[in-house]
Order: structure tokens, then C-alpha cells, then sequence
């Protein structure tokens, strides 16, 4: 898990042969901070930890209130970011080998029955190198470990949770983004291809790098809109079309296109 201080993003991203891993790993607040509960997973670290984080405990004192509370510690494995960007991991002396953590600017990276440390090292060093959205880091970051040998059971599901102030659905939510593979032979990669359909969706262009519709393009518009079944005036066509498709927050008239919104256009004719 980690956290952008300068978008102010706080987010998990986890893959594991084990169903539905998303359903008990990830958690995250705006402002509060991100929480990995892991190997025999405790869930309840999620939502308490939070809450202690709220209270204003650092990362490190979460972990030491989460685990000091339960007789089950040295079989969990835990990861705390707080809301300042500090990071705290704690592995149980129980956890199956291979098992361990690192922490960084930012973040904190565990796994437990992994084929070596060189997984979370490669979390790590992907996550410390790399820069763009978080999101894109976090799964960066699991391809990466993946690479370097991953969960030595093998693949069966990931998720990803990125959340910010209002920087959800409409202003109206907190989580930016929320995917889950349930079950899938390559999650990793099935994340990263359903996270580049809900970017393109719920993604934002800097208006700087909108194109200008100029009487060639408005054309090859008209055209492909009309292979598509839309015809009628160019607006009503743009507009009809980018409503199915679910784009319609990329759009603010025809002067300007959001080059994403060319892109789908022109892959789907």
C-alpha cells in the first residue's frame, strides 16, 4: 500500500492464490491512511486500524495496537501507511516462508508464502522508481512482483483501491477506484486491462492536450459516427454515441475532443 501526499491518494494493491483477495486485504481513507491485513488475515485490522489512525496514531503505533490486542499475531502479516505518508510493516514469526516486508517513503510492501524476498524487493524498488497516478504504480508494482517470482502457490485473484477526498463517481465519492479479479489464471494482467477501460471511463485529459476539431476532423467524426449507426447532425451523433459508451464526462461540446475519446471512436470502427 502506499500513498501520492501531492494528489492526495491514499491505496492497496494486492494479488494472491487465494479467492476473492480484495474482499479481505485492502482498506483506505482520504487523509487517514491505507491498510493491508494479510497471511492468516485478521479483517478486523482493516476498519480498527483505521479507526485508530483517525485518532491520530502513526502507522507504527497502529501495528503495535493491532497485533499487541490479538493472540493471533504471529501468524498475521500487516502493512500501515498514515495520512502523513508513514509506513509501518510487521510479518508474525508464524508466517509460511517465504515471508517479510520493507517500507519506503510512502509506502509499505509485505507477502507471506512468496518464492523469495526478491518479490517484495521488486514491490519496492518498482514503486520507488516509478511516477504517474497511483493507481498505475500500485499495479505496476504487482507485475513486477510477479516477475520476481510472486506467490509461490501460483495466481488466482487481484484488486486494487485508490481513494481521495471526493475524487470518486461525480465528485460524490471517495473511491477513485475500486477493481476486484476474483478468479482468473492471469489476475494481474486482468486488472490492468479492466483499470484501462474504467480510466477511460472515469480518467481526466488536461484540457491542454485536447485536440481541436477542425473541418478534416469533424469529417472523419461525421464518418465514423455514421459507421456506427449515428447519423443526423454531427453534435447529436457525438453526443448519442458518447452517452452508450458510457464517455460522456469527457465531452464539453465539439471545438475540442479528449484524445481519449478519439482513441475509442477510431478503435471501434
Amino acid at each position: 500500500m502506499a500513498c501520492d501526499l501531492e494528489a492526495e491518494q491514499w491505496g492497496v494493491s494486492v494479488q494472491s492464490k487465494f479467492l476473492a483477495v480484495g474482499s479481505v486485504v485492502p482498506w483506505a481513507e482520504p487523509h487517514v491512511g491505507a491498510i493491508a491485513t494479510q497471511a492468516y488475515a485478521n479483517p478486523r485490522y482493516g476498519p480498527n486500524g483505521l479507526a485508530l489512525l483517525r485518532e491520530g496514531l502513526s502507522a507504527e503505533q497502529v501495528v503495535d495496537r493491532l497485533t499487541g490486542e490479538d493472540e493471533g499475531r504471529d501468524h498475521r502479516q500487516l502493512g500501515v501507511v498514515d495520512g502523513e505518508g508513514t509506513a509501518a510493516t510487521y510479518t508474525g514469526r508464524e508466517c509460511m516462508d517465504w515471508a517479510g516486508g520493507r517500507t519506503g517513503t510512502h509506502y509499505a510492501a509485505q507477502g507471506n508464502i512468496l518464492v523469495s524476498g526478491e518479490t517484495v524487493d521488486a514491490l519496492a524498488e518498482t514503486f520507488e522508481s516509478s511516477t504517474g497516478p497511483l493507481a498505475s504504480r500500485l499495479i505496476d508494482c504487482l507485475a513486477a512482483a510477479q516477475e520476481a517470482g510472486g506467490d509461490s502457490r501460483g495466481q488466482q485473484s487481484s484488486a486494487l483501491l485508490v481513494v481521495q477526498r471526493d475524487g470518486g463517481y461525480a465528485g460524490l465519492s471517495d473511491v477513485v477506484v475500486e477493481l476486484r479479479v476474483e478468479d482468473h489464471e492471469r489476475p494481474i494482467e486482468e486488472l490492468r486491462r479492466i483499470y484501462t477501460l474504467h480510466d477511460e471511463i472515469f480518467g481526466t485529459t488536461p484540457r491542454r492536450m485536447w485536440v481541436d476539431v477542425d473541418d478534416e476532423l469533424a469529417a472523419e467524426l461525421r464518418e465514423r459516427l455514421a459507421t456506427l449507426g449515428y447519423d443526423g447532425e454531427l453534435s447529436d451523433a457525438f453526443t448519442s454515441w458518447t452517452g452508450k459508451e458510457n464517455l460522456e464526462d469527457r465531452v464539453d461540446g465539439l471545438e475540442q475532443i479528449d484524445p481519449v475519446v478519439l482513441k475509442a471512436l477510431r478503435s471501434r470502427t
